[in-house]
């Protein structure tokens, strides 16, 4: 018996050590050996290297930048500096990603999903992913973009893609739940549920919390028991921002202003001044998303990272302690 127990000592010992190696970054066990994924947007605009260099990439797996798009001739911009990125981002051991579309992509972007120009854009995705050593694509295609022509797009990149053994992934809206097709959910790696961007400054009658704890239970239970989504496969999306109604209240504002400007807001999620007021999630309600999202889903999704401060007000690090505490 002691020869025996010996031998499955070393056993185990040398399968750590296999299993060590060959991982690139240890990601958060939550329950039952599943991984937990915690994906962040980084804006492109905004100086991407000084941005890619600012993140605590201890505390998240995978780093989407936001966003790659054609302009009207078809040519991909804002690709420059996307390979340094992705290398301080695979130094890190973290996954890296293009994501494309966005709220705000350009009017003629229909064009470029039927026909040449989708057989175009899907080549140019592609290489920019190998070129770039990119893990991946995230399709953030939104609104009247979610076409006749998204699935077989979708299709299409998904099969490109994996023959070039990368991801694509996409964020997907519950505003938009009709528009979405069975067949062009199942070609993701997984979806981010972007749980927010309930009202807004465009909608300045409508004024109230953007993104409240009910809004991602009510997503995630669509997305997962009336579309058949298994939870591993869902990230559950937050905001690291907030809009303003009424008087002097910012149309919208990052976590870091809050914290700056209205430092008694950080564990509620609205703040009222000169007759306007403020909704946001404050660290009570992140920590609470967080465990929800450990619970049921497989992922949370954070726009965008550079919302955020440093330190206990953190939103990213009280995440961080979340997952920590849910990890067994």
């Amino acid at each position: 018996m002691k020869n025996f127990k010996y031998v499955r000592i070393r056993f185990f010992i040398f399968a750590v050590l296999i299993i060590s190696g060959c991982s690139k970054k240890p990601l958060a066990i939550i329950g039952q050996g599943r991984t937990f994924r915690v994906i962040g947007y980084l804006p492109r605009q905004q100086n991407l290297l000084l941005g890619a260099n600012s993140i605590d990439y201890s505390k998240i797996t995978h780093l989407n930048i936001a966003f790659i798009n054609p302009d009207s001739t078809g040519k991909l911009i804002g690709i420059e500096n996307l390979k340094a990125a992705a290398e301080i981002a695979h130094s890190k051991k973290v996954k890296i990603m293009a994501s494309i579309g966005g709220g705000s992509a350009p009017a003629y972007y229909p064009a470029f999903l039927v026909g040449e120009k989708q057989v175009k854009l899907i080549a140019d995705l592609v290489r920019l992913a190998v070129d770039s050593d990119l893990d991946g694509i995230d399709v953030d295609l939104e609104g009247g973009l979610i076409d006749a022509n998204y699935e077989q797009f979708v299709v299409n990149l998904a099969a490109a893609l994996k023959q070039k053994n990368k991801m694509i992934t996409a964020a997907i809206a519950t505003v938009y739940k009709d528009q979405f097709t069975d067949k062009a959910l199942k070609q993701f790696d997984f979806v981010n549920i972007m749980s927010y961007d309930k009202t807004g400054p465009w909608n300045p009658a409508r004024s109230g919390q953007h993104a409240p704890y009910k809004m991602a239970v009510s997503d995630l239970d669509y997305w997962t028991n009336i579309r058949g989504i298994a939870k591993e496969k869902l990230s559950l999306g937050v905001p690291f921002y907030g809009y303003g109604f009424g008087g002097t209240a910012p149309e919208s504002i990052s976590w870091k202003e809050v914290l700056r400007n209205y430092p008694s807001g950080v564990q509620s999620d609205e703040l009222t001044l000169n007759g306007g007021i403020i909704y946001y999630n404050g660290i009570p309600t992140i920590r609470k998303k967080a465990v929800l999202a450990a619970e049921q889903a497989g992922g949370i999704m954070i726009w965008q990272l550079l919302h955020d401060t440093t330190g206990a007000q953190s939103l990213l690090n009280n995440i961080d302690e979340v997952v920590k505490s849910k990890t067994r």
